[in-house]
C-alpha cells in the first residue's frame, strides 16, 4: 500500500483513505450481478428481434397493436439501449464496486445505494440511447444511413476523423480521468444516502458520456449491429478506463482513428 492509500483527508464527511474491502460472499454478489446483467445484454444482441414476432408472445402482441413505424422506433430504442448496458457496465464495474465500498465502510448496508448509484448510471446512458436512435432514423431518412446501417466511405472517413480528434483533446482527457479514478471521483463528488447515489450515478454517467460518445459514432462507421465491431469498441473502452497506460492507449487509439480516417478518404 502507498503512501497515496493510506493518506486520509475530509471531504464533505468522506474519508479518503483507501476503503477496506467488500467481505467475500459480497463482493462475489456483486461482481456476479454485474457479469448476468453483461451477459444477457449481451445475449440480447446475439438474439437481436428485428421484429415483433421475434420478440416473446406478449411483448410482441403490444408492439403489434403500433403503428409499424412506432414499432421500428422501439425496436431500435432497445437495440442502443441493451447495446450501451453491454458495452460499457464492465468499464463502470470498478467505479461500482468502489462505490459499494465506500458505503460499507460509512456503516449500514449499501445494496441499496449501490443499485440506486448503478441505475442512475444506466439511465444516462438511457437517455444517450434516446439521442443514438434519433439520429439513426435521421441519417435513414437523409439516405446517408444504408440498409446494413454503415456509412458511405466519406461520411466514415469524417466519422472516424472526428473521433480521433477527440480522442486527442483536453476534454476526453479530464473526462477520461474523473472514470480512471473512481476513489477520486467519490472524493470531490461524494452524496450521502440513496438519493446521494442517485445523484453520483448520473454525474459519472455523464462523464463517462463525455468520454466515450465519439467512440460510440464508430458504430455507424462498421454497422451499428456489427458485433465483432461493437466488442472491439467495448474492449477499448475497458481498456482505456481500467487498465494501466489508459490514457496513452485513447492516444494512440485517436491517431490510428486519424489514420484509418484519411486512408478511407484518399481510397474513395
Amino acid at each position: 500500500m502507498t503512501s497515496a492509500d493510506v493518506r486520509v483527508e475530509q471531504h464533505e464527511g468522506l474519508e479518503t483513505a483507501a476503503p477496506p474491502a467488500l467481505p467475500l460472499r459480497d463482493r462475489v454478489a456483486l461482481w456476479g450481478e454485474l457479469a448476468i446483467i453483461t451477459a444477457l445484454a449481451w445475449f440480447y444482441l446475439i438474439r437481436m428481434p428485428m421484429a415483433p414476432e421475434d420478440l416473446p408472445a406478449i411483448a410482441a402482441r403490444v408492439l403489434k397493436v403500433l403503428p409499424p413505424q412506432a414499432a421500428d422506433v422501439w425496436l431500435t430504442f432497445m437495440m442502443w439501449a441493451v447495446m450501451m448496458v453491454a458495452m460499457m457496465l464492465p468499464s463502470a464495474s470498478p467505479m461500482i464496486v468502489m462505490y459499494a465500498r465506500i458505503a460499507r465502510g460509512r456503516g449500514g448496508s449499501p445494496r441499496f445505494a449501490t443499485l440506486s448509484f448503478a441505475s442512475a448510471y444506466i439511465v444516462v446512458w438511457t437517455l444517450y440511447s434516446v439521442a443514438a436512435t434519433a439520429g439513426q432514423f435521421e441519417l435513414q431518412r437523409a439516405a446517408i444511413l444504408r440498409s446494413d446501417l454503415t456509412t458511405p466511405p466519406l461520411i466514415g472517413a469524417i466519422i472516424l476523423v472526428a473521433a480521433g480528434v477527440f480522442q486527442l483533446t483536453p476534454l476526453k482527457d479530464a473526462c477520461l480521468g474523473h472514470c480512471r479514478s473512481p476513489l477520486g471521483f467519490f472524493m470531490t463528488q461524494w452524496r450521502a444516502g440513496s438519493g446521494g447515489a442517485f445523484a453520483m450515478g448520473l454525474k459519472h454517467g455523464a462523464f463517462c458520456v463525455g468520454c466515450c460518445w465519439a467512440l460510440m459514432a464508430l458504430l455507424f462507421v462498421m454497422g451499428v449491429m456489427n458485433l465483432a465491431w461493437v466488442a472491439a469498441l467495448s474492449a477499448l473502452v475497458l481498456i482505456e478506463k481500467a487498465m494501466p497506460y489508459g490514457r496513452a492507449i485513447a492516444r494512440t487509439s485517436g491517431v490510428a482513428m486519424l489514420a484509418a480516417g484519411g486512408a478511407m478518404a484518399f481510397h474513395i
